[in-house]
């Protein structure tokens, strides 16, 4: 006999949050809060924040869930406090002390060791932190005394400046960075570059995509007292903020009914349209006709494929499966 229909719990809310987290609490008790907050029936965020950190946590309703992944790969800007003398387990104040050094750098020092970190780099995550390994959180294994072995993970970072020097012990960094860049393991790696052992003592992340810290609201005013009204859905933002920060392609309305429809077209078509800032390897770019959003393209092996397109009337964006090229639905 088949099971009755469970309809969901909450209401049915759409749209983007862009939430200032404080330090002390995870970004999934965020997630949690605010659902209930707002009873909504489904809530994620968009990139994990250490509960340490404060800054910029998107948080996404409904629709917005599936646009998650492309806020992941946007572009991210942090700022931290990098405290030279102890290493610890976590990477961050809130670990173990396992190493000790009294060599403080020179400010000299330090800006000869930036450029290595620059650009396309290897980057070993910190042993706390959410990975797999054979099936377990590298953060369990490391909470049961097991060290595991973490392995160089590609990573982009564009800028990583030292901002300033409160004192020998201090220095402040600001970081711009692509997807799963760990902030702790670049703090941890500058330090020994420059020839000492150090953590992150202050984490601050400032962007994420579109979704810049002017915007956020503080968590504290979203979910106060037990008697505060519950926050308003106005609040939210639409589903399609989350591509703004994305290169725009110009297409007329033949050429977004042929990709709607599954159709690849060539690159050829669009020169002197394309975006100078998308990548041909693969890069993802706005479909626009004029000032209206029609979906989600790639640009791969001289062809546009379409990947989601917008569906009328709701702003959500559906996955389209593109056809083989030079073929018509």
């Amino acid at each position: 006999m088949a099971r009755p229909h469970r309809k969901p719990k909450g209401r049915p809310l759409d749209g983007w949050l862009i939430v200032d987290k404080p330090s002390g609490i995870g970004s999934t008790d965020v997630v949690n809060k605010l659902k209930r907050a707002f009873n909504a029936q489904k809530v994620g965020h968009g990139g994990t924040l250490d509960p340490l950190a404060t800054g910029v946590l998107p948080i996404a309703f409904g629709a917005a869930t599936k646009m998650v992944p492309y806020v992941m790969d946007g572009t991210k800007t942090y700022r931290f406090t990098l405290k030279f003398g102890e290493a610890r387990d976590t990477d961050d104040a809130e670990g173990q002390v396992i190493e000790t050094s009294d060599a403080r750098p020179t400010d000299e020092q330090i800006r000869a060791a930036l450029p290595a970190f620059i650009g396309d780099i290897m980057q070993v995550p910190p042993i706390f932190s959410a990975i797999k390994i054979n099936g377990a959180r590298a953060y369990d294994l490391a909470r049961d005394g097991q060290i595991p072995e973490m392995a160089p993970r590609p990573a982009r970072v564009d800028k990583f400046e030292l901002e300033s020097r409160p004192d020998a012990d201090t220095a402040v960094f600001t970081v711009q960075s692509g997807k799963g860049v760990y902030m702790r393991s670049l703090a941890r790696d500058i330090a020994r570059a420059a020839g000492t052992v150090g953590h992150i003592a202050v984490l601050r992340r400032m962007r994420v995509g579109p979704f810049l810290e002017e915007n956020a609201i503080p968590l504290d005013k979203l979910v106060g007292m037990e008697d505060t009204p519950p926050p308003s859905p106005d609040l939210l933002l639409p589903v399609t903020t989350a591509l703004a920060d994305i290169p725009a392609l110009a297409v007329t309305e033949a050429e977004a009914a042929r990709l709607s429809h599954g159709q690849t077209l060539s690159v050829v078509d669009f020169m002197g349209r394309i975006p100078g800032d998308a990548s041909p390897d693969g890069g993802l770019v706005r479909a626009m006709a004029g000032e209206r959003l029609k979906g989600l393209v790639r640009l791969e092996s001289g062809r546009v494929r379409p990947e989601r397109w917008l569906s009328p009337g709701d702003n959500t964006l559906l996955p389209v499966q593109a056809l083989p090229d030079g073929e018509t639905d």
